[in-house]
């Protein structure tokens, strides 16, 4: 079999996690672009449960690094970089997506769009996890009320997203046929 090309599945195949942003904010018309892709992401029933909120002020990305240090500790192995590659990496857009409830696939579809959509426009991206354990936590419902989001909403994903300052290798990946199979006939 041979992989078919065009923009979509380029920009899909391209994509790496980036890690090392540079200090250059994107455009206006580069986010909306972005956010548009993630108003669009496909929602079970059509319930389009997740809210977006954006930050690009460097202070406060400054004070939400010290928040997640202080409540997950500065020792912490995942994290011991943080003066110079702080939980939002440095980007200068993070993108923060709620639900009221659970809603971690559609949470998880619109961060894809958001990544693929950064891709196709040459920005870096790198899909966060870890906040969760500040949003989530009491010491979260300050930057909750901070971003205008309702206290019971819970924190899915963030997605830190900017210009990128180096090109970021393929890492290896494992071969196809260990985590594909192709099933055609299947005698029930």
């Amino acid at each position: 079999m041979e992989i078919l090309h065009n923009e979509v599945i380029d920009a899909i195949v391209k994509r790496r996690t980036v890690r090392d942003f540079s200090n250059e904010q994107i455009t206006d018309d580069e986010l909306f672009t972005v956010l548009t892709a993630a108003y669009w992401a496909p929602s079970g029933r059509n319930s389009q449960p997740c809210h977006v909120r954006v930050l690009q002020d460097a202070e406060a990305l400054k004070r939400l690094n010290v928040d997640f240090k202080n409540l997950v500790g500065w020792g912490t192995p995942a994290y011991t970089r943080w003066d110079t590659n702080p939980v939002y990496h440095n980007a200068p857009t993070l993108i923060f997506i709620f639900a009221e409830g659970d809603s971690c696939m559609e949470a998880g579809l619109m961060a894809e769009n958001i990544a693929v959509a950064a891709e196709s426009l040459s920005i870096g991206s790198c899909i966060i996890g870890s906040l969760g354990a500040l949003m989530n936590h009491d010491q979260g419902k300050i930057w909750k009320n901070n971003l205008d989001i309702d206290e019971n909403y819970k924190f899915l994903i963030a997605i830190a997203i900017g210009c990128k300052s180096k090109t970021t290798p393929v890492k290896e990946r494992n071969p196809f046929s260990d985590h594909f199979k192709i099933i055609k006939s299947l005698a029930i």
